[in-house]
């Protein structure tokens, strides 16, 4: 691989992010990192991203404004919604944002046109997640050829690529790896529902898919729970 070939990463502050991020600095990626203040239910998360994308040295890191609770449709957009416990809902939960890795894909799309960046790094998972259909290996594969076809791209004859070097590891294995990378996962914030101090709920399906992810890694999480 070239010596600082770029790539743009999604960045949202939680665990996966912060991994993916640290594995394509590995790869040898030059990183651009990409995030969003869209209307999300609070802002520790995002205040996470900025302090994992400090601590790694990467070299550029952009927050994005978009407010996604003009339309809501999420209890992460949306006040009239509740954010439920692990386990209790069937199907889709109404933590999923809808179209949410659909725009930010878009951005960062568009950044890596202006960089000169082919490679797109985003943290999903499809083995301990929620069931988000945005986070399937099957739209992400879509999403690229779509992010082919609608940029110059397809009139120079080069292609994007979608990494998502986690979307078959279970959330114990996500940690091991950014253990193994120096992650510093006390900067991290996962949880869905924080107290006002920012402390995770330990009840909501992220709280319950990271704690069970070290849990079986034989890590201790960093963070502070609630519960």
């Amino acid at each position: 691989m070239a010596e600082n070939k770029k790539a743009v990463v999604l960045l949202s502050g939680g665990l996966d992010s912060a991994t993916c991020l640290a594995f394509a600095l590995k790869e040898g990626f030059k990183a651009y990192a990409l995030s969003f203040d869209y209307g999300q239910r609070h802002s520790f998360e995002l205040n996470a991203a900025k302090k994992v994308a400090s601590s790694m040295g990467i070299a550029e890191h952009v927050v994005i404004n978009i407010d996604l609770r003009k339309w809501g449709g999420s209890a992460l957009t949306s006040n009239s919604i509740d954010v439920p416990e692990a386990g209790t809902e069937k199907g889709i939960p109404p933590t999923y944002v809808p179209a949410r890795n659909t725009i930010f894909l878009s951005f960062a799309v568009a950044w890596a046109e202006v960089l000169g960046a082919r490679d797109i790094f985003i943290g999903v998972n499809s083995i301990d997640y929620s069931g988000y259909p945005d986070c399937r290996p099957q739209f992400i594969k879509a999403f690229e050829t779509c992010a082919t076809l609608g940029t110059k791209a397809a009139d120079e004859g080069w292609e994007f690529t979608i990494q998502t070097p986690l979307q078959n590891k279970n959330k114990s294995e996500i940690i091991k790896l950014g253990h193994e990378l120096g992650v510093d996962y006390s900067l991290t914030h996962s949880c869905y529902n924080p107290s006002p101090e920012g402390i995770s709920c330990g009840k909501c399906d992220s709280c319950s898919f990271r704690l069970k992810g070290f849990r079986e890694a034989g890590l201790t999480d960093p963070i502070k729970y609630q519960n």
